[in-house]
């Protein structure tokens, strides 16, 4: 069965647990400081694009595209639910944000994340699709535990 995203739906159960668990889990593993993870309400402004993706009726992943100004972007959130790691939600997510800051004409798109273990995997998922560290943007300040990162759009 083939991966389906979706415009995110703020007002289903399953997305807003979901958010909850992203939410929590990042605000867990980070020192408070240096925790960027926006709450359920933060994702609901006119600059951020939330998208889930599903596999039939089974919710697998989101994401979240924040529009910072005419040519730069940021991945403002991903996470794929524990059963469905190492199936390809993790990239399917990232191609999605990569066409949608395309198709804003976007330039450049940015991220920020942990720099320790726990966000390894979510580093190497980013480089896979052409990420590469970068200083800080868009307000963030140097951080030990933080890592930026950019990719610049054709």
């Amino acid at each position: 069965m083939a991966f389906e995203i979706r415009p995110g739906d703020f007002s289903d159960p399953r997305v807003r647990a979901l958010l909850e668990h992203h939410y929590t889990e990042n605000r867990a593993v980070s020192p408070p400081d240096s925790c960027h993870v926006l709450d359920y309400s933060a994702m609901q402004v006119p600059e951020i694009t939330f998208f889930t993706l599903w596999e039939g009726e089974e919710l697998l992943g989101m994401g979240a595209l924040k529009q910072l100004d005419a040519e730069e972007g940021e991945v403002k959130a991903m996470r794929t639910i524990p059963a469905a790691k190492r199936r390809g939600v993790g990239s399917a997510v990232v191609q999605h944000v990569i066409g949608e800051a395309r198709k804003l004409g976007l330039r450049r798109l940015y991220l920020e994340t942990g720099s320790y273990d726990y966000f390894r995997p979510a580093r190497e998922l980013y480089q896979r699709h052409g990420f590469a560290e970068c200083g800080p943007f868009a307000g963030y300040r140097p951080d030990p535990n933080s890592t930026f990162m950019v990719l610049n759009l054709p």
